[in-house]
């Protein structure tokens, strides 16, 4: 039998903060600071009505101590169990099946298991620690965990922007591959909207400090932040905001506005008008036609997107993503209709799955039971859908 580490296993844990983005996914997750040091962007509901806070280095390092502890546990398990390097499938299921191992150690396993090796640290903004205690902590990092491949953090434009390049690039020789930046917009008039803190042009300055550091950079965009008011700018502004950084990644957000978010005011007031899914995809057809001369990956990684096969590669594939986005918008009303239900609602993620007959028998009939619960208003469920994702 196994050796089961967890009878006389301690409950070792540390500390993580609520979100990463969707492309860390698989990540190990050490918490350098505590929430948002602005947190005051209109849209966001994440930190609102918590203190932020930067983490002593001893504290950070004591994290990854834990982290090491756990890890070595489990690795105790697998070669009890006969296996020398590398995660096994049995030794996932245990740790998995038994009560007596916790959350932590069920992410450790989970990504020895898959291998990928990245790691992400959070919370909104870990820039705003010296630039010494982030290389140290990397540095301890990499010692402490062995199989690290990839380690990410967000961080924001107006403290990258006041960064010395230095500062980046030794971050960057600690272990730091890629910067996470939620630029939402290029537009000043959205960004003053939206009380973001920040300039168009700080937003340039600190995408092309990251990227001489040699770090990759996703940027996020967020189409329909601008409303109805401001759409154009919107879209012609974060093009030309991009052709200027010329980021590794381009991450498309489409923007939901949650009853907790202060948007949400501005909206009920009548000072906000949202877009609906149609007019979010022509913005986004206006803003992908204006990206020019950059190489960036264009990626719409998120559930919250109507369009999530409008992605690829910058130039080669702009006209296929155009396509795309022309496809569905020539699609007659019904159709369109059709397909944003079968999205929100989870059953679709690209264009042709509306062809295949299951599927399309089961939307039919949803429409037609749905309408009277609705009382004919089926854009209001499909909105309630779209928001559950929030």
């Amino acid at each position: 039998m196994p050796p089961d580490i967890g009878q006389a296993m301690k409950q070792i844990a540390f500390e993580q903060g609520p979100i990463r983005p969707p492309s860390e996914a698989g990540s190990l997750l050490f918490r350098f600071t505590r929430n948002c040091p602005w947190n005051k962007c209109s849209f966001c509901t994440v930190y609102k009505g918590k203190e932020f806070s930067r983490r002593s280095l001893d504290e950070i390092k004591g994290d990854i101590d834990a982290a090491a502890e756990i890890f070595q546990d489990l690795r105790t398990l697998s070669s009890g169990m006969g296996f020398v390097g590398g995660f096994p499938r049995e030794a996932l299921e245990i740790v998995f099946s038994s009560t007596r191992y916790n959350d932590f150690y069920r992410q450790a396993a989970l990504w020895l298991y898959t291998g990928k090796g990245s790691v992400f640290i959070q919370d909104a903004n870990s820039f705003v620690l010296p630039a010494s205690v982030i290389s140290e902590a990397i540095r301890h990092l990499k010692r402490k965990i062995p199989g690290i491949t990839r380690i990410t953090s967000y961080g924001r434009s107006g403290t990258l922007a006041r960064m010395d390049s230095a500062e980046l690039e030794q971050i960057r020789k600690a272990g730091l591959d890629r910067v996470h930046i939620g630029m939402e917009s290029g537009s000043d008039r959205v960004l003053k909207l939206i009380r973001k803190g920040v300039s168009a042009k700080r937003q340039v300055e600190a995408g092309r400090k990251v990227v001489e550091a040699g770090m990759e950079l996703s940027e996020y965009i967020m189409p329909g932040l601008g409303g109805k008011e401001i759409s154009e700018d919107h879209a012609r502004e974060s093009a030309r905001v991009l052709n200027e950084i010329d980021p590794h990644f381009i991450r498309l957000r489409s923007l939901r506005i949650p009853s907790r978010a202060p948007l949400h005011d501005e909206w009920r007031s009548g000072r906000f008008t949202p877009l609906s899914d149609d007019e979010t995809a022509a913005e986004i057809r206006l803003f992908i036609s204006l990206l020019d001369g950059i190489s960036s990956q264009v990626k719409s990684d998120h559930i919250m997107n109507l369009l999530e096969e409008v992605e690829g590669k910058l130039p080669e594939e702009k006209d296929k993503m155009l396509a795309t986005i022309d496809r569905y918008l020539a699609m007659p009303d019904h159709e369109r209709l059709l397909f944003r239900l079968g999205r929100r609602g989870g059953a679709l993620r690209r264009l042709d799955e509306i062809n295949d007959p299951a599927i399309r028998r089961r939307l039919e009939t949803a429409v037609r039971d749905l309408a009277p619960e609705s009382a004919g208003d089926i854009e209001k469920l499909i909105k309630e859908l779209a928001d559950q994702y929030i």
